[in-house]
């Protein structure tokens, strides 16, 4: 079928590369003259702004690949991919054609089949672990997370949730009451969070709660303490502990590799659900599907998002086999999720995965960084640890490296002077965060760790460490 044919396009490996090569080209301060001029006016209307946005407000008129342009022609490398989201690259060919296929032939049919959500819905089925295939679709993260609270309930027949200090799962009711409420001297998700939702300490290594004698981290008494709090806490109602893999926004932590596994157990124990929300670290993004196959760990529960379609949205529930009926109890359908453009653009980018081998460049060139980012931390007084799996990476800045006092005052300044160098990527606090698109190769990859390093030592010298 001729619909069917247009997702075939194949594009070679090193589409992007031209256009890059001369990256980072700055003709302007930064930001430049016409986007001081366009934010302003913009900011008139727009509120609500991102810290980013409101640290460097650049405008951006164009990307390819792993480059963004702003309106003043400077141009820079993307160390951020939209913050997580165009991970296979800015308007990668094959995506891009695939969504104006369906542009210009069915745009919306409610949640009826189409030739490609069928076709998506295999190919997910394939690339998924163990028997997850229980799928809904929707166009946000949150609505996603709102859907999957949803049919925990139903499966349980329970009401209660347990999150992770400092996950992040969206903005709606629910899921923000799986997150932290105030942000600074801001109420930003209050003034209280939803009946029945609690929040639990998740292993930080660099920053542990509970060690060893030997002084590392001691997974066990986390169990421990929550299978205590579940006691003192809860009213023994909870359906699903709901974690983010890796935190994201608290800035790219990842858990012991013994965490996941020992809290699966514990979850099959008291027969509560795993909930993992894949939205920022899945689809690749950390050199697997799912970051949780790095433990060898089968979630119940799965949200997928941000990069699932590289940049359109569309984002997914999927359950296990078994539980897939409670979604005929829950009204699980969207209007605009699963439409032919965002199925288009989710399967597409599986494709491009797939076809340019990209976990495995993932896990390779995320290998090298860390290596890079070790001797980093070796040689910066204000390093005190880097951490990533993949192109899932942070900086952590710190004061003193055997106080560990955080030193955010120095993460805005790295951030914005790495910026004016040409490099486009993310705050995170006292955490600086890199998430390069999946397609970057070493020398590019080394190119916006240098510019990240030279800001570094720029702001040891301004705070006096040099």
């Amino acid at each position: 079928m001729e619909q069917l044919d247009q997702q075939q396009l194949t594009v070679t490996k090193d589409w992007w590369k031209e256009s890059a090569a001369d990256v980072p080209r700055l003709i302007t301060e930064t930001p430049g003259p016409r986007s001081k001029e366009m934010h302003t006016r913009a900011a008139r209307y727009m509120k609500g702004l991102s810290s980013q946005v409101k640290l460097f407000p650049v405008c951006f008129e164009e990307g390819y690949g792993v480059t963004l342009t702003d309106v003043d022609g400077n141009r820079y490398l993307d160390f951020s991919s939209g913050i997580y989201v165009t991970s296979l690259g800015h308007c990668h060919p094959k995506i891009s054609e695939a969504i104006a296929y369906w542009a210009k032939k069915l745009m919306n049919a409610h949640d009826f089949t189409t030739p490609v959500k069928e076709k998506l819905l295999e190919k997910m089925a394939d690339v998924l672990p163990g028997n997850l295939n229980a799928i809904q679709l929707y166009s946000d993260g949150a609505s996603a997370v709102e859907a999957a609270i949803r049919a925990a309930r139903a499966i349980t027949g329970k009401h209660e949730f347990i999150s992770g200090y400092r996950d992040f799962h969206g903005k709606s009711m629910a899921a923000v009451s799986c997150a932290q409420m105030i942000r600074g001297d801001v109420f930003s998700y209050g003034p209280t969070r939803a009946p029945g939702f609690y929040m639990v300490p998740r292993p930080d290594p660099y920053r542990p709660l509970w060690t060893k004698a030997d002084g590392t981290i001691d997974t066990d008494k986390y169990i421990a303490f929550y299978d205590q709090f579940i006691t003192e806490s809860t009213v023994g109602n909870v359906a699903a502990f709901v974690l983010e893999p890796a935190q994201g926004w608290a800035g790219s932590i990842f858990p012991p590799d013994d965490f996941f596994p020992k809290l699966k157990a514990f979850c099959e124990k008291k027969k509560i659900l795993l909930f993992d929300d894949e939205v920022l670290a899945g689809m690749g993004r950390t050199g697997e599907y799912l970051c949780m196959n790095h433990w060898d760990v089968q979630p119940d529960i799965v949200t997928l998002g941000k990069s699932f379609g590289n940049g359109f949205p569309v984002t997914a529930m999927v359950l296990k086999e078994e539980y897939g009926e409670a979604l005929e109890s829950i009204s699980a359908s969207s209007s605009y999720g699963g439409n032919p453009m965002a199925c288009a653009a989710a399967l597409a980018s599986i494709e491009v995965i797939e076809e340019e081998g990209l976990l495995e460049n993932v896990r390779t060139v995320g290998a090298a960084i860390m290596k890079r980012l070790e001797r980093m931390k070796e040689a910066h007084p204000i390093i005190g640890d880097v951490k990533g799996k993949g192109f899932l990476l942070g900086i952590e800045l710190v004061k003193d490296k055997t106080t560990k006092e955080p030193f955010a005052e120095a993460g805005t300044l790295v951030y914005q002077k790495a910026f004016q160098r040409g490099l486009a990527w993310i705050p995170a606090g006292h955490i600086l965060r890199m998430s390069p698109p999946l397609i970057m190769d070493e020398a590019y990859a080394m190119k916006g760790i240098d510019m990240i390093e030279d800001a570094i030592t720029d702001v040891e010298k301004q705070f006096g460490y040099l």
